[in-house]
């Protein structure tokens, strides 16, 4: 069988850094554990309009629909921020997720233990946190039309975003949210605001719909979804699959993201429907930014970026249980003391580089053979 196929956009900012810890973790696996991946390198964002003129080339965009996964660092910079929009790093990224229909985004919002005290809340509320967050990527109030901001007739102006779901778009969602839970504790909460939208009502019927018929086996239950943002900061561990709409799903997941402490470990997962191989197309990606003021320095923190390798070894390639080994190699590393400079909190650690990290990680990945 050919070996699985992996495209790295590295992109910009601190993206070449904590990516090329990432290669080294493949590395390993070829090295240590026998499981050779082939991989391919291209441009995304600001080093792709630098080279391509555009911010992602219709030749990436090609491989990008070929290889079983893709791995992406990160975008943009202040360099760029006078180009016409749709010449932006992120248009690159948008993009991808958009020609590859990545309509669930997996956000997964895991405190380690060695890290329970970075959170703003209390450590009992957070320490063990392992929650995800599946939102819906494609459509909802971000893509509906009509959309626009329109002179009225008063010598004003007014603004239009319209919120549209179709059953398909929830279904298919919803869907990959009951996959989660079966991997995970079996159980599901879906938020929306049915108490005031209709794609709300919508929502709720069609998730209920897809449990009944499909997945009775999965603990369903319904929340609103403002409720939902005061029970992740009162009590997140209630919680172990939620799935939700575009929008609430970009305010919940980033909620969650600072229940951990740093957006340094929080890897994410973009998935679509499944190729003729089987595999979902796929995009992984640390949910942290470019972090431009850092780049280049050593200081970044590749472990949302490992971390997401992870995701794609379970995900894509059904590894889980070298996705284990990566995630305990990391929790042992965080236990042991070993910090980048975005976790030198309140105990004391052991400062290294990004390289630093990813060689104390390597070295957990042996001891662990």
């Amino acid at each position: 069988m050919a070996n699985p196929s992996l495209l790295i956009l590295a992109g910009d900012g601190i993206g070449p850094e904590v990516m090329a810890e990432v290669k080294r973790i493949i590395a390993w696996y070829g090295d240590k554990r026998g499981v050779k991946f082939d991989v391919s390198e291209d441009l995304v964002g600001g080093c792709a309009y630098d080279a391509y003129g555009v911010p992602l080339a219709d030749k990436t965009m090609a491989k990008a629909q070929e290889v079983d996964a893709v791995l992406l660092g990160a975008v943009g910079g202040p360099k760029y921020d006078t180009l016409d929009f749709s010449l932006k790093p992120e248009r690159g990224l948008l993009r991808l997720r958009k020609e590859m229909d990545l309509y669930a985004n997996l956000r997964p919002a895991q405190c380690f233990d060695a890290l329970a005290d970075f959170s703003s809340l209390k450590k009992e509320v957070v320490a063990g946190l392992d929650i995800v967050i599946v939102r819906e990527l494609t459509s909802g109030v971000y893509f509906g039309e009509p959309r626009g901001i329109f002179p009225d007739n008063e010598g004003g102006r007014f603004g239009i975003n319209t919120q549209r779901y179709t059953t398909n778009e929830i279904r298919r969602v919803a869907r990959a949210a009951f996959e989660m839970a079966r991997r995970r504790n079996n159980k599901v909460c879906s938020m929306e605001k049915a108490n005031v939208m209709e794609s709300g009502i919508l929502w709720r019927e069609e998730v209920q719909w897809v449990h009944d018929n499909e997945y009775p086996d999965v603990e369903l239950s319904h929340m609103y979804a403002d409720n939902g943002a005061m029970q992740l900061v009162r009590w997140p561990k209630q919680f172990d699959v939620i799935v939700t709409d575009n929008l609430f799903g970009d305010i919940l997941s980033d909620c969650a993201a600072m229940l951990t402490g740093s957006l340094g470990m929080l890897p994410s997962a973009s998935l679509g429907a499944p190729m003729a191989n089987g595999r979902p197309k796929a995009l992984y990606e640390p949910v942290h930014g470019s972090a431009p003021d850092i780049a280049g320095q050593g200081k970044a923190n590749p472990i949302a970026c490992i971390l997401s390798f992870a995701m794609a070894l379970r995900y894509s390639f059904d590894m889980g249980d070298e996705a284990a080994r990566v995630e305990k190699a990391v929790e042992k590393v965080l236990a042991d003391g070993v910090r980048t400079a975005d976790l030198m909190g309140p105990a004391a650690g052991t400062p290294v580089s990004t390289k630093g990290m990813g060689d104390a990680i390597l070295a957990a990945l042996d001891a662990s053979l």
